[in-house]
């Protein structure tokens, strides 16, 4: 054990987040699954509790061995990654697997295993636009040298999301927005950039699967008389959590709550853990996001800068707007709640995203360590200089 702690490089305190959320993903998932258990498992909790738990340890695994590759390989790799996302997010929209109404995941054979590859291109473009962005610091303010492949791949990627998953486009194009800002693209482009991403919705809405099931959920959260299931039973679980929750496994909205397992498993967790439980999750989450940010700000270099931002904000505005939907803040999604909810290849994309992040800030400790090295050095010659160069007092015999 002791060997395996000190191969974890990088930040000591998003490891430990990271571990703490993954450890409470276990409890809550084996809770929430109980209805699901009972009609899909014969009532055996114990065959969600092996799969999630094996699905959490691969997605530690990936966080491993990413965190342990030079993240500067990663700007290679992106592009590879965004030209393979392509083909299969159009094969996805064509023949995927249909869930909801939606066409997301494809079917592996052989391992009964769904694999979803927004994910994949969600990783994919911002690693990608965190390169493009460094590799264009001069050109910046040029117009087709630097912005149009930017806004390019940002339309495509987002727009074929989209036709199948709307939420998760609207999250990548705002993360993309704040990528981008940081990046110092000239606001001008940025406001380009939102044109193009109404030109994307306007595509989705017409030729996506979700269009109409979007617009009736924005209808639903602006009426004040109709209140949609979940949302119902959502804030049913919330306001009998109470301060201090009713307990581990107590949880009664899970036999009630579609998809209260992931969709909506935010509920739960105030249900079982109230208040104070909230808070720690919230509390977890806000302390990932301020680690992510001095990561930005110790990070010698713009890539990994950049990188580090645009991963973090990822992370973070899913965890938020999860938990806002959850509460009613904002209109119902199919986000999970990252690092908790159960899932399948989001679980293992997620541990890839902490582990390139760790991967930024290991390198940031490094050359923070060799410029402090080196400045140590440059004081001791300094001073061995002025050494040799004082005059001595010399006797003089009589």
């Amino acid at each position: 054990m002791e060997k395996i702690l000190k191969k974890l490089e990088g930040d000591s305190v998003i490891w430990a987040v990271m571990i703490t959320l993954s450890m409470f993903s276990v409890l809550v998932v084996y809770s929430a699954t109980g209805s699901l258990a009972y009609m899909q498992a014969g009532g055996d909790n114990e065959h969600y509790l092996l799969r999630h738990s094996t699905l959490v340890f691969i997605g530690l695994i990936g966080a491993f061995i990413c965190h342990r590759i030079d993240y500067v390989y990663y700007s290679r790799l992106s592009r590879y990654a965004l030209l393979l996302s392509i083909p299969l997010l159009i094969f996805t929209w064509l023949f995927g697997s249909e869930i909801n109404s939606a066409s997301r995941w494809i079917n592996i054979p052989l391992i009964n295993f769904t694999f979803q590859p927004s994910d994949l291109a969600r990783l994919a473009l911002i690693t990608n636009m965190a390169a493009m962005l460094w590799k264009r610091q001069r050109d910046i303010g040029e117009f087709n040298k630097a912005i149009v492949p930017l806004l390019i791949w940002t339309g495509i990627i987002c727009g074929l999301i989209g036709v199948s998953d709307i939420s998760t486009a609207s999250l990548l194009f705002l993360t993309i927005m704040l990528q981008l800002f940081i990046g110092r693209v000239p606001i001008k482009y940025l406001l380009m950039l939102i044109v193009i991403g109404a030109m994307a919705g306007l595509f989705v809405y017409q030729f996506g699967q979700r269009g109409g099931t979007a617009v009736s959920r924005l209808s639903s959260f602006m009426s004040e008389s109709e209140l949609p299931y979940q949302a119902e039973q959502s804030y049913i679980a919330i306001s009998t959590g109470g301060f201090w929750g009713k307990g581990i496994g107590d949880s009664t909205q899970r036999n009630f709550l579609p998809h209260s397992y992931s969709d909506f498993v935010f509920a739960i967790i105030v249900e079982e853990y109230g208040l104070i439980g909230a808070l720690v999750i919230i509390g977890l989450y806000l302390t990932l996001l301020y680690r992510g940010i001095t990561i930005v700000a110790n990070s010698q270099k713009a890539f990994g800068g950049l990188l580090a931002a645009g991963l973090t904000f990822s992370l973070i505005l899913q965890a938020f707007v999860h938990m806002g939907v959850v509460v009613g803040l904002l209109p119902l999604t199919g986000l999970p709640l990252p690092l908790v909810s159960m899932g399948g290849t989001s679980l293992l994309f997620t541990g890839m995203t902490v582990g390139i992040i760790l991967s930024v800030s290991k390198s940031a400790q490094e050359d923070s360590e060799e410029v402090r090295f080196k400045r140590a050095e440059r004081a001791s010659e300094r001073k061995g200089q002025k050494g040799t160069n004082r005059p001595r007092n010399v006797r003089i015999r009589n």
